[in-house]
């Protein structure tokens, strides 16, 4: 008992990570805590496009560890490429020392399963990454650019960098998303950077 308190209140920690996309009608940042809930019900709702066979139990348990490393690591800008290796291997290490903090066994299990996430190999990581490059895309979309603006994300980067993944893993997603991003580039919500 003592091991799986500690463990949920270090988690309480990701409450204190903020992001860069604000959350709908809110002034402030949305935290890691906020995105990790928020992706585990965007799979509940997407499941029926998920690749039949997904397996939406291990699906929502990867969005649920997936970023906790930011407790110790904090949120970078996904579009930053400098230190993207670093930034992961630190990311791995922080991971392991919280998921530590459990009895023996079930650490290792969800370890097992953030490294999978990571990988992209599995239906489901790719499932789950797909919602998770795409969650921030809606909420940017719905906030007018807010993040793309602040932080001169281009389109170009956003089509590059999450059109890939959003598509691998949920292609219904990445065309429901696809014409949308290209109406929010002619109406100016991207930087310039």
């Amino acid at each position: 008992m003592e091991q799986v308190v500690a463990f949920v209140l270090e988690l309480d920690r990701l409450k204190a990570v903020t992001r860069k996309v604000k959350p709908l009608g809110q002034d402030r940042y949305e935290n890691s805590a906020e995105h990790s809930w928020h992706l585990a019900m965007l799979a509940l709702a997407m499941a029926p496009y998920a690749e039949p066979g997904t397996d939406m139990d291990r699906v929502i348990r990867m969005l649920l560890v997936h970023d906790i490393g930011e407790i110790e690591t904090g949120d970078t800008l996904f579009f930053i490429e400098a230190g993207r290796h670093e930034r992961k291997a630190a990311e791995e290490q922080a991971v392991a020392r919280i998921l530590g903090l459990l009895p023996h066994g079930q650490g290792e299990a969800l370890l097992d399963l953030w490294r999978e996430f990571e990988a992209g190999q599995s239906r489901e990581a790719r499932f789950a990454q797909a919602l998770d490059r795409a969650a921030p895309v809606l909420l940017n979309l719905a906030n007018n650019g807010q993040s793309w603006r602040e932080n001169e994300v281009r389109y170009e980067q956003v089509v590059g960098r999450v059109g890939p993944p959003i598509a691998a893993g949920c292609p219904a997603l990445w065309n429901h998303i696809a014409g949308r991003l290209d109406a929010a580039r002619d109406a100016g919500w991207f930087g310039m950077g």
